[in-house]
């Protein structure tokens, strides 16, 4: 039975709410719509739960413990299609932000990369490429594969990393090793000399570099100019079932992000999220990065990006559809799926944009028009409506992929895995001509 208890009178289907997430900067719009009283407001009481891996936030909210979480924006739709873990029907109808991760090194690798190419320290391109000639040099002298630490194995890390390598030849599943650790475990494994180099979000490579144990190469905003990182999930069925109080939390969240994207109020919101039921790290490790910083290297000044992590502006919160089909991109690129599926069926059924339309039109805010929209076109931010804008959205390597042409952009990248002619015949109706 429906209660009401909001101040709007809307009826809820349920009010106790648990919401997973894991320690990590933005983790941000979860914790700050508790904090601030956004959730109290539109009649839930939320519970947090700190989690400690993305597999576990995926079967906990499979299995219903918990009624939704933040989850890395490529498990929902790796989740529908059982790709990395058991096939769960998830969907998702809101973004909680862009851009947040980058690579680091050890001190030791990071030495031989400038030692090849000094402008390692500037370019990520460059960086890759000196990496490529460390491969090379140890294959030549057979020692060990470099390691290298992601989050889950379909993790936008894991594609980040693999998207960085290859840009510079190197094969993520032949050259180097790539091993799964837990974002707030990733500094203690470089420290323990379990890995040379890891993708995570922040705080944790601010944190290494703070440490002495490394330094970073990329950001994710420099591989992918404003993409899409986290998300918030639940399962398709636990919607159906709790639609008013799905809508609920969405209005919460997208309050919480308008918040959040206030420059006035990074300071705040890392003073909030650093305490210890939330990060438990100090509040300037977790401030750099919230606050447009990115402490790359050692007794250096912070590199300014403004952009670094993205709660709201950019039409960051809208789940646009061609972002999941660049992640099922790579999930065929890197052999991870291999059955070919329709690709436009597959992230309409996961990514909800119409949902997201009811919530922001509830609270008084425009929604993109359109569910998909060109890549890696974009030098500066554009205007998509009267009061939506879409940012720079360049790739390291310059590629495009226009709307309906994912299956092209997949057949023009190196080391790729997939069946293309078997992808096209399923597709055919779908990829633009």
């Amino acid at each position: 039975m429906a209660i009401i208890n909001n101040k709007k009178g809307i009826a809820l289907e349920k009010s106790d709410i648990i919401l997973g997430f894991i320690p990590l900067t933005d983790c941000a719009p979860l914790v700050i719509a508790h904090e601030k009283g956004y959730f109290r407001n539109e009649g839930l009481n939320v519970t947090l739960s700190r989690e400690t891996s993305w597999a576990g936030i995926r079967d906990k909210v499979g299995l219903g413990i918990l009624d939704g979480a933040q989850m890395l924006a490529s498990i929902p739709v790796a989740s529908r299609l059982g790709v990395g873990g058991p096939k769960i029907d998830m969907i998702s109808a809101m973004v909680l932000d862009l851009n947040g991760n980058a690579i680091t090194v050890n001190n030791g690798l990071y030495d031989h990369l400038y030692a090849i190419d000094s402008r390692s320290e500037f370019s990520p391109l460059i960086a890759a490429q000196a990496l490529q000639c460390v491969v090379e040099e140890n294959k030549r002298s057979k020692r060990p594969k470099l390691r290298f630490g992601v989050v889950y194995p379909c993790s936008t890390q894991s594609y980040e990393l693999r998207y960085w390598l290859a840009s510079a030849g190197i094969d993520p599943d032949r050259d180097i090793e790539i091993v799964v650790i837990p974002p707030p475990k990733m500094v203690s494994a470089m420290t323990d000399g379990d890995i040379h180099g890891f993708c995570v979000g922040e705080p944790w490579n601010t944190l290494a570099v703070q440490q002495q144990l490394g330094h970073v190469v990329a950001t994710k905003y420099q591989l992918w100019n404003n993409s899409p990182e986290k998300v918030f999930a639940v399962s398709e069925s636990w919607s159906n079932e709790n639609p008013a109080t799905h809508q609920a939390i969405l209005r919460a969240l997208i309050k919480a992000c308008i918040w959040l994207d206030k420059k006035e109020n990074r300071k705040t919101a890392a003073k909030m999220i650093s305490q210890a039921p939330y990060i438990a790290l100090p509040e300037e490790t977790v401030a750099l990065s919230l606050t447009g910083l990115s402490l790359k290297h050692y007794g250096q000044m912070p590199e300014k990006v403004d952009d670094f992590h993205v709660f709201h502006r950019y039409s960051a919160n809208f789940p646009w559809l061609n972002h999941a089909e660049w992640f099922i991109s790579q999930m065929y690129r890197w052999g991870q799926l291999t059955t070919p599926i329709n690709i436009e069926e597959t992230v309409a059924a996961v990514y909800k944009p119409a949902l997201f339309r009811i919530a922001a039109e509830a609270i008084g805010l425009e929604s993109p028009s359109i569910d998909r929209k060109t890549e890696g076109n974009l030098h500066e931010k554009n205007m998509l409506t009267k009061s939506q804008h879409i940012g720079p959205n360049q790739f390291l390597d310059g590629q495009v992929i226009s709307v309906g042409g994912i299956i092209k952009y997949l057949e023009q990248q190196s080391l790729s895995k997939a069946d293309i002619p078997a992808l096209r015949l399923i597709n055919t109706q779908n990829e633009a001509k």
